[in-house]
């Protein structure tokens, strides 16, 4: 007992470290008080702090209580109000959030939807970093919509703009910090962090994060004796005492076999087996850990796939991506090597102004960027210049929509001659007219539909009409995405939506996305 609390003091004094509408599923979710979904998967790095007792005594205040102050450290935004992009880059109103509850923002952000259009996942990035005053019902230093916001960038794979915002608020916050720690650890860039913890008297790291920390110090003797304190104590799990010893000193343990791989590491987990030699593949893990794929010292085949993923997400750009398709020649063939060969191939025609060329390789390149859902990225590099080579039949059907998926949709639409209903359709879109026009598909009329609505969506119209506007360009992002799988309702409402309140860039690149990429279910 003497030497387990010998040691106990010991390891705490080293180092300086301180001791609404029908079916709407946020509605219903309120109504029957679900709890919002969160990252599950965050580290155990910092203790979960308690609760300040407080003495029993008489009330001698007139109507103020203790639960009616609220603290916050001076000096530092408010986290709800905390953005990247003013509203001079953005556009948006200042007052988007109006009068939503913050509860209710949180658990909008927080849904899952898969398969987002390349548009619609642009503007919920807009959202999700814009710079805005809080909601109207948030306390002095809320921190809920900030939370939130930061966890949909981590399930996006986002992280590096997650770590920018997260680095705006500063470290005093555990619920915070926990993200920001994390958040490094993938990216590789948590030497910072463990010395912000390290100086941060009000974050309390639980013994595996203080052990980790200590150790990519270079403090050695002392993260081994808080190793010993710990097991002492029993602050430390089988399996956490098993990884920490081996990340520690590998050298004892040569010869033995791996460790059993968790089914669902932390962040702090997947860095020390990576450490010892036992990386954990990404593949089946959630996204964010597929930023980690992309250090230089990771393989080119797995930054390539690693890439593909987070590029259908927004978290990687086509230029990076793209990068990384042309870093060298593969040598191997199937899955990503026959993409990157494809694509190679384009680039190397329309470099080369081959017309001819670009003709025969642009089916196959098409058709691998429609396999690995990244036909927009590519498009916004190479489009421009595909619509203006004068391509012909198959070959100048797939320019014009590469080049109406690019950022110059626009002035594309306006030279081209289209020949089919579609692509007359297409060009109509692209400059925000279907006056006309008539619809070859279902999923065409449901487009026409919406931008002809002359009002606000009956589905939407509450949102708008009590001050949650950003609620409702959340809700049309959700039914968007959900209706392009089916409902077609959804889609022609979700777009009315966006050009009533003045986001028609966006609603005309959805609905191009929506008809040219056909992700229908």
């Amino acid at each position: 007992m003497r030497s387990s609390t010998l040691a106990l003091l010991a390891a705490l004094s080293l180092a300086g470290w301180p001791a609404l509408a029908e079916d709407d599923p946020v509605a219903e979710a309120a109504a029957g008080d679900v709890p919002m979904s969160a990252i599950d998967w965050l580290s155990d790095s910092l203790a979960t702090p308690r609760a300040p007792s407080r003495p029993a005594e008489p009330d001698v205040t007139s109507g103020a209580t203790v639960e009616d102050v609220t603290v916050q450290p001076l000096g530092l935004p408010m986290p709800d109000a905390v953005g990247l992009l003013p509203v001079s880059v953005t556009g948006l109103p200042r007052g988007l959030w109006g009068a939503s509850r913050p509860d209710d923002l949180a658990m909008r952000f927080r849904q899952s939807q898969p398969d987002m259009l390349p548009a619609i996942q642009a503007l919920l990035y807009t959202l999700l970093l814009a710079e805005l005053d809080a909601p109207a019902g948030s306390d002095p230093g809320s921190d809920t919509v900030f939370l939130a916001r930061v966890d949909r960038l981590l399930s996006l794979g986002a992280l590096d703009q997650a770590e920018a915002l997260l680095s705006r608020t500063g470290a005093s916050n555990p619920e915070i910090f926990r993200r920001w720690f994390d958040t490094a650890l993938l990216l590789g860039t948590e030497n910072e962090l463990c010395e912000v913890l390290r100086a941060t008297p009000e974050l309390s790291p639980t013994f595996p994060a203080r052990i980790f920390c200590l150790a990519r110090g270079g403090d050695w003797n002392a993260a081994v004796l808080t190793l010993e304190t710990g097991r002492a104590l029993g602050f430390i799990s089988a399996q956490d005492d098993a990884l920490l010893a081996r990340f520690l000193d590998p050298l004892l343990f040569e010869g033995e076999p791996p460790l059993t791989r968790p089914a669902r590491p932390t962040p702090l987990t997947f860095r020390m087996f990576e450490a010892i030699g036992e990386p954990i593949p990404t593949a089946t893990l959630p996204l964010a850990f597929a930023q980690s794929d992309l250090r230089a010292n990771i393989g080119w085949k797995a930054r390539a796939e690693a890439g593909e993923r987070l590029a259908r997400t927004g978290a990687v750009g086509g230029n990076q991506i793209w990068g990384l398709y042309s870093e060298r020649r593969p040598a191997a063939s199937g899955g990503v090597w026959d993409r990157i060969s494809a694509l190679q191939a384009l680039d190397a025609a329309i470099a080369a102004r081959n017309a001819d060329r670009v003709a025969e390789v642009l089916p196959a390149a098409w058709a691998a960027l429609r396999e690995a859902e990244l036909e927009v990225p590519f498009s916004q590099i190479h489009g421009k210049t595909l619509a203006g080579m004068g391509l012909k039949e198959e070959a100048g059907a797939l320019a014009l929509r590469m080049g109406l998926l690019s950022r110059e949709a626009e002035e594309i639409a306006g030279g081209a001659t289209p020949t089919s209903p579609m692509d007359r359709l297409l060009t109509g879109l692209a400059q925000g007219t279907v006056e006309g026009l008539s619809a070859p598909t279902p999923e065409a009329q449901a487009v026409i539909d919406g931008f002809r609505a002359e009002t606000v969506p009956v589905r939407l119209a509450p949102l708008v009409e009590a001050d949650r506007l950003g609620e409702a360009i959340l809700r049309a992002l959700a039914l968007f995405t959900s209706g392009s799988r089916g409902d077609l309702d959804e889609v022609s409402d979700a777009l009315a939506l966006l050009r009533h309140v003045g986001l028609e860039a966006t609603a005309r690149r959805a609905a191009i996305e929506y008809l040219v990429l056909e992700r229908h279910g």
